[in-house]
């Protein structure tokens, strides 16, 4: 098929064999499993994930797409969802999936905040994301690309980074490096927050001005004597905190 790739849809579609053979050994698919593709695009997963699966339901908001896809997929083998990936309710299909994609990149954190949202009901992800993204994904504290997606992220998922792929993989090219990934949620939260509501409020508030101290980003959240009871260092950067310390003082202030 010939299409013309649509940026509204951020659509940059991965052409190299070799590459792809590499995803989907890291996927390692088996047959009865339960498996939703985001933005199948043409088929560089697709295709080779059906060799492995008995069935497999994608999710694609293109129409241009999903018209090719069902004169080239048989229905019984794939089952297209056409849906805007942000508004995708992942639970409809079964209460444990595996989620893959070549994500948009203008969505793609977005799309990560709602898989949160139905994190119980997954067993693993595996993404392709700008590379940036992934760095900040799977970044410790204490580093530049540390932030509010890896404390929120790394709280429920365990993260992998697997490989860099170089914009010219895809057809067309990206103008940046991107990078293939492992998340896999926790079966039990190793630092579990008693009002998650909460500690996303101070996460956020915390990176909200990242080169500030935590004792003017958590103004009106924490004060003084929480800093003492908590062992904190209020002249500390949100960016020192580990996931762990972030948790705590979620933790002491639901208290």
């Amino acid at each position: 098929m010939k299409h013309i790739a649509k940026k509204r849809f951020g659509q940059n579609f991965l052409t190299d064999r070799a590459i792809i053979n590499s995803l989907i050994d890291a996927i390692a698919p088996q047959s009865q499993d339960i498996m939703i593709e985001i933005g199948p695009g043409l088929g560089a997963m697709t295709q080779p994930l059906l060799q492995h699966l008995d069935h497999l339901h994608v999710v694609e908001i293109d129409r241009d797409i999903i018209s090719w896809m069902q004169g080239v997929y048989p229905a019984g083998k794939v089952t297209i969802h056409n849906s805007d990936a942000l508004k995708f309710d992942f639970t409809q299909v079964s209460d444990r999936i595996r989620v893959v994609g070549n994500l948009p990149y203008n969505i793609s954190t977005p799309i990560l905040f709602h898989l949160l949202d139905n994190v119980s009901h997954i067993i693993d992800m595996h993404f392709m994301l700008q590379k940036e993204v992934v760095e900040r994904m799977v970044a410790a504290p204490s580093t530049p690309s540390y932030g509010r997606l890896s404390v929120m992220l790394q709280y429920r998922l365990h993260m992998e980074y697997l490989i860099t792929v170089p914009p010219e993989a895809f057809e067309p090219a990206p103008k940046v490096e991107s990078a293939f990934v492992r998340a896999i949620p926790f079966a039990t939260l190793p630092y579990p927050a008693k009002d998650e509501a909460l500690l996303a409020k101070i996460v956020t508030s915390a990176f909200g001005q990242r080169r500030k101290t935590l004792r003017n980003t958590l103004k009106g959240l924490l004060d003084d004597a929480g800093f003492s009871a908590l062992g904190l260092d209020s002249q500390l950067r949100a960016e020192n905190l580990s996931i762990a310390e972030f948790v705590n003082i979620a933790n002491y202030l639901a208290a």
